[in-house]
């Protein structure tokens, strides 16, 4: 073994840090010490990884996460639809003036309004119920479900809770949900349109099979297609 993996192996930080990159977490400059690991041993650990067919990556933001090829050793998921619609919703919230204005602090309340108001009501109905109508049952299902899909978010790194209340901060990382918009248009006014115009209208389990070879060559890592290794009990669709 290389001198600087076993090193890196070594280190005490690893078990536990291997143990959460497995399990889907994406790792940013909140977690200072495992980010700093993840920066000082990067070449290292990418080699290491690669012996599992997993690729160790470093985002243009900086955080870090661990994507499986379709030959992977490491078991994985995806995404369920909403995961992803919720994340794209994030990623907006992230980048509007309404972060600055809260000190960088939402709750979930606030996610729930702006998913109100950027997606389509029926698109959204739909992933309560083939037969929901917009109700008032229906809504309440709804917010229930988004809640689910924070919960599943935040086990990932997306989100931050902030201790003793609700609320929580937006990491780096929903940035793994906007990589569509990483080009000259404005962030915001492009997050919005990929929200708008409903680019989550395929079932997650379809997106990947379709997707999964062109993230093998491509360091675009959108969320609407990418596969995670979440080992989350509530995942609604795994591979």
């Amino acid at each position: 073994m290389p001198e600087a993996m076993a090193k890196a192996i070594a280190n005490p930080l690893f078990p536990a840090l291997d143990s959460a990159l497995r399990a889907g977490r994406h790792i940013g400059s909140d977690d200072m010490d495992n980010h700093a690991y993840l920066v000082e041993f990067e070449a290292p650990l990418s080699q290491f990884y690669l012996r599992y067919n997993v690729e160790l990556v470093r985002a243009p933001e900086h955080f870090f996460y661990l994507r499986p090829r379709s030959t992977t050793l490491i078991g994985r998921s995806v995404l369920s639809e909403l995961d992803m619609l919720i994340g794209k919703v994030l990623c907006y919230l992230y980048l509007s003036p309404e972060r600055l204005a809260q000190e960088g602090q939402f709750a979930p309340q606030d996610v729930f309004e702006e998913l109100l108001t950027l997606v389509d009501t029926g698109q959204l109905m739909r992933m309560v119920t083939l037969r929901a109508t917009g109700s008032d049952v229906d809504r309440d299902k709804l917010h229930e479900k988004m809640r689910v899909s924070l919960r599943r978010l935040r086990r990932i790194g997306m989100i931050l809770p902030i201790a003793d209340s609700d609320k929580f901060r937006i990491s780096e990382a929903v940035f793994r949900f906007g990589a569509d918009v990483r080009s000259g248009e404005d962030p915001l006014e492009a997050q919005r349109r990929l929200l708008s115009d409903g680019e989550i209208s395929v079932s997650a389990a379809r997106e990947a099979e379709l997707k999964q070879a062109a993230f093998e060559s491509s360091d675009r890592t959108s969320m609407d297609h990418a596969p995670l290794h979440d080992t989350a009990q509530d995942s609604e669709t795994s591979l």
